[in-house]
C-alpha cells in the first residue's frame, strides 16, 4: 500500500473518529457539570460509549495499516485489541486498557460521574485517536454547525 492510501485511509477514519470524539464532548456537557461530579448519569454513560466507539475506530484503522490481519465478524474482544496493540507499542497498551477501564467498563456501563475521571478516559481516548493523525489534517465541522444542517434538513 502506497504512502498516499494509507494517508488517504488516515484521513476518513481519523475525520470519523474525531466525529465520535466531538459528539462524545457535547454530550458530555449536557451531563451539566457541578463540583467535580457529572449531574446526569444518562449523558455520560452516552457519551463514554461514544467515545470508546471513536477509540475502536481508531484502533482498527491502526491495526489494519500496521498489516494485522482483522478478523471477518466486525465485532472483536477487547483481548484481540490488547494482544495485537501490546505487540506493537507498549504506550498505546497502557492507553487502550485506560480508556477499556475508564470509557467503556467504568463510564459506559456503570455510569461513573467524577468528571476528573471521565476526563483522563477521554485525554486516553485523544491519545489512540492521534496514533492515525494524518499529515494534513481536513478541518471537521462543529458540533453545533452539523446540528444546524441536522434541523435544516430533518
Amino acid at each position: 500500500m502506497s504512502n498516499e492510501e494509507q494517508e488517504g485511509i488516515k484521513q476518513r477514519a481519523y475525520a470519523e473518529s474525531m466525529r465520535y470524539m466531538n459528539n462524545a464532548k457535547a454530550t458530555l456537557q449536557k451531563a451539566r457539570k457541578e463540583d467535580n461530579y457529572y449531574a446526569d448519569k444518562k449523558y455520560v454513560r452516552t457519551a463514554c460509549g461514544t467515545a470508546y466507539s471513536g477509540v475502536l475506530l481508531a484502533l482498527d484503522t491502526y491495526l489494519e495499516l500496521k498489516g494485522v490481519e482483522m478478523p471477518k465478524k466486525k465485532r472483536r474482544s477487547i483481548k484481540f485489541y490488547t494482544s495485537h496493540v501490546a505487540q506493537l507499542d507498549g504506550k498505546l497498551l497502557n492507553e487502550l486498557n485506560t480508556v477499556y477501564e475508564i470509557l467503556h467498563l467504568d463510564g459506559y456501563y456503570d455510569g461513573i460521574q467524577k468528571a476528573d475521571v471521565i476526563k483522563s478516559g477521554f485525554d486516553s481516548a485523544n491519545e489512540i485517536i492521534n496514533k492515525i493523525k494524518p499529515i494534513h489534517v481536513l478541518e471537521l465541522p462543529s458540533v453545533s454547525i452539523l446540528n444546524k444542517m441536522f434541523t435544516l434538513f430533518f
